[in-house]
């Protein structure tokens, strides 16, 4: 894989601030120049390209809270995020103009669950843009190396970003162990489970059935690995047999229903962000058929398969996304999906 080195003819002066989309409270946006960390060793400067909105973004600024983490103090937001690296700290492994998407999780690396390769469950880690740490919805970024991952010329650091929510479902199907022949029931057609078919049918899954109550998001599915779609505000979920679900919706329901589709011996991942506690899930059901019930939080190591696979061409980036904005308009860009619901990912670009 050749790594994309966008070449710098001058070298100006590193910057000491930057311009950041700054989250003071519900619908509370605001563009403010904001100072910069001290270059560390290990550190790198990255100016930024590229930057996606995610579902909790947008909980964040409609209501300044993500499921139990309250936003307390103005944050920049942003968790996903690529761009191209203009200066290193001495020790950091990365040169200057190397393209890079982020890895926005920050686990301590020290404690037996970031030792045993579990990183994305350390209880002390932080993560770009979930309050109170500052995110990546900013013209500059420093970030830690080791947060870094290169990109290949044929991934444009301008859709980069797109990469993590690739890392998702890259995690979320390995999560739920996606075998060749496998008939896979995917509940949510947002640009996560979008992702997540065109993994499975990489993975070899023989049938890939989508659903959602948003027809312009099944169609994007029909186009991009689905083999069946079904919207199930207009028809009902009657399916059986099938030896794999993963949940992309966060909706309840939709959870319990595709619960009872399940084979004996089956597998359910829970990848959408889930409620604290779900009433109607058959426990009975589950225990009688042996079947499995796992979630999926972030993703481990996932970032180099999600970069393969879209450097490779058999995940299409470009497929989710359908808007992008200016750093300027962020507060748009956030309200983007709601306002318009054929909108998948949006983007905001540098």
């Amino acid at each position: 894989m050749t790594t994309q080195a966008v070449r710098r003819t001058d070298q100006p002066a590193l910057p000491r601030t930057t311009e950041a989309a700054v989250l003071h409270g519900a619908k509370d946006l605001r563009i403010e120049e904001k100072p910069l960390k001290a270059l560390g060793p290990n550190d790198v400067l990255v100016e930024m390209r590229s930057g996606g909105i995610c579902g909790s973004d947008m909980h964040y600024f409609a209501d300044g809270r993500n499921g139990t983490n309250v936003l307390r103090q103005p944050t920049v937001l942003g968790h996903e995020g690529a761009g191209v690296v203009i200066a290193a700290g001495e020790t950091a492994a990365v040169a200057a103009g190397t393209a890079v998407v982020i890895e926005p999780a920050l686990p301590c690396g020290t404690c037996p669950t970031c030792v045993s390769g579990r990183y994305n469950l350390c209880a002390s880690g932080t993560c770009f843009g979930s309050p109170p740490t500052d995110g990546l919805f900013a013209r500059h970024v420093v970030v830690p190396a080791a947060a870094l991952h290169a990109l290949p010329e044929s991934v444009p650091a301008e859709i980069g970003a797109a990469i993590e929510p690739l890392a998702v479902a890259v995690w979320a199907v390995e999560r739920a162990q996606v075998q060749p022949g496998h008939r896979v029931l995917i509940t949510g057609a947002g640009p996560i489970g979008l992702l997540v078919a065109q993994v499975a049918a990489v993975r070899g899954a023989a049938e890939i059935i989508v659903t959602d109550v948003n027809d312009d998001r099944l169609a994007v599915a029909a186009q991009f690995g689905a083999t069946r779609t079904i919207n199930t505000a207009a028809t009902a979920l009657d399916l059986s047999g099938m030896d794999r679900l993963i949940e992309c919706s966060g909706n309840s329901r939709a959870l319990i229903d595709g619960i009872r589709t399940l084979a004996p011996a089956a597998r359910a991942a829970v990848v959408g962000q889930a409620r604290p506690t779900v009433d109607g899930i058959p426990l009975g059901f589950l225990q009688r058929y042996e079947i499995d019930l796992v979630t999926a939080f972030r993703y481990a190591h996932a970032f180099p398969t999600a970069i393969d696979l879209a450097s490779s061409g058999n995940v299409d980036l470009r497929s989710i996304i359908t808007s992008t904005y200016r750093l300027a308009d962020a507060a748009a860009a956030l309200t983007a999906p709601v306002t318009d619901p054929t909108n998948l990912k949006v983007l905001i670009t540098y």
